[in-house]
C-alpha cells in the first residue's frame, strides 16, 4: 500500500530536520510523531507539513518550539512511588559498596526525575559521593531543570510521592515557595552535569552505576531502543543498575543477554557483573 502524501511529508520533514539542524527523530515510534506533528501544524496555522517543513527549514526560531512538541516533558517527582522505593531499599545497599558514584538521567526532561534521584540521594547518605549526569535533546528543558522551579500547584501531589516512596524527610526541607511557585536549593545540583546529549546519535557516558531512563524507551521504534539498550550497556559498570518506565522492559532487546531482572516489578536491570 502506497504512504499517503500526509506520511510522505512527515518522512521529508524528519529527514530535513536531521540534515539541516542535526536532530534525529527518524526512528522515534511513527504514530506518537504524526500526532505530535498534526498538533503543531494544527496550532502554528500552517495548511500542510510541506508549509511547515519550509518554515522551520528557513526560520530557526522555530526549531525549539518544534522541539517541545517533539519531545515529551511531562513528569512528576518521585513518579511512580514504588519505584523510588525499590532504589531505596533494594538499590542503595549495593551502591553504598562503591566509594563513588556516577548516575545517569536520560532524558532528564524539566528536571523532576533528578531531584527526585538527589533527594533520595542526600536522605541515605550517597549526595556527596555521587556526580549526576542530567542529560537531554532539549535546550529548553535542559535549562528549566537547571533552574529547578516548579508550580506551587504540584508541590502537594510531588509531597505525597515522595511520602510514599519511604522518604525520611520532609520535601519542604528540600524547596523555598515563592509566590506560585516552588524553587527547589541549589544544593540538590551542586554536583549535577547538565548535558546535551542524544540517545540517537550521541556516544555513551562511560563507568555509570545507575542510570534511570523512564518513559523513553516507549517513544521509540524497535531498531532505536536496541541501539539505546546497548548504549546503556555500555555506559554501565559491572553489576550497575538500569531503571526503564513501567511500561518499558528489555525482553525483547538484541542487548538483553546483558541485563538481569533485578526488581522485576518496578522494571530495575542489572548489568552481568561478568
Amino acid at each position: 500500500m502506497a504512504d499517503s502524501i500526509e506520511d510522505i511529508e512527515i518522512q521529508l520533514l524528519l529527514d530535513a530536520v536531521y540534515r539541516h539542524y542535526h536532530y534525529d527523530f527518524r526512528h522515534y515510534a511513527r504514530a506518537s510523531i504524526k500526532r505530535r506533528l498534526l498538533q503543531a501544524r494544527t496550532q502554528w496555522g500552517y495548511d500542510s507539513i510541506s508549509e511547515m517543513q519550509s518554515a522551520v527549514l528557513h526560520d530557526e526560531t522555530i526549531l525549539p518550539r518544534l522541539l517541545n512538541f517533539l519531545t515529551v516533558q511531562v513528569s512528576e517527582m518521585f513518579r511512580d512511588p514504588s519505584y523510588f522505593r525499590a532504589l531505596r531499599e533494594k538499590v542503595v545497599p549495593h551502591l553504598r559498596t562503591y566509594p563513588s558514584l556516577k548516575v545517569w538521567v536520560a532524558g532528564c526532561s524539566h528536571g523532576e526525575e533528578l531531584y527526585s534521584l538527589a533527594i533520595l540521594f542526600a536522605e541515605e547518605g550517597l549526595a556527596e559521593r555521587t556526580i549526576f549526569y542530567a542529560t537531554d535533546i532539549n535546550p529548553t528543558a535542559l535549562k528549566a531543570a537547571q533552574a529547578g522551579v516548579y508550580p506551587l500547584e504540584s508541590i502537594r501531589l510531588f509531597t505525597e510521592n515522595h511520602r510514599l516512596s519511604g522518604g525520611h524527610t520532609s520535601l519542604s526541607d528540600y524547596y523555598t515557595a515563592n509566590y506560585d511557585r516552588a524553587v527547589f536549593d541549589k544544593s540538590l545540583r551542586e554536583r549535577t552535569v547538565f548535558s546535551d546529549h542524544s540517545l540517537v546519535t550521541d556516544a555513551a557516558f562511560g563507568e555509570m552505576h545507575l542510570i534511570s531512563c523512564r518513559n523513553v524507551l516507549i517513544y521509540f521504534d524497535r531498531e532505536l531502543q536496541d541501539r539505546v539498550v546497548g548504549l546503556f550497556g555500555d555506559a554501565l559498570v559491572r553489576g550497575g543498575f538500569l531503571g526503564v518506565g513501567s511500561k518499558e522492559n528489555l525482553r525483547f532487546s538484541a542487548h538483553a543477554h546483558l541485563f538481569s531482572e533485578f526488581v522485576r516489578e518496578e522494571k530495575i536491570y542489572r548489568k552481568a557483573s561478568r
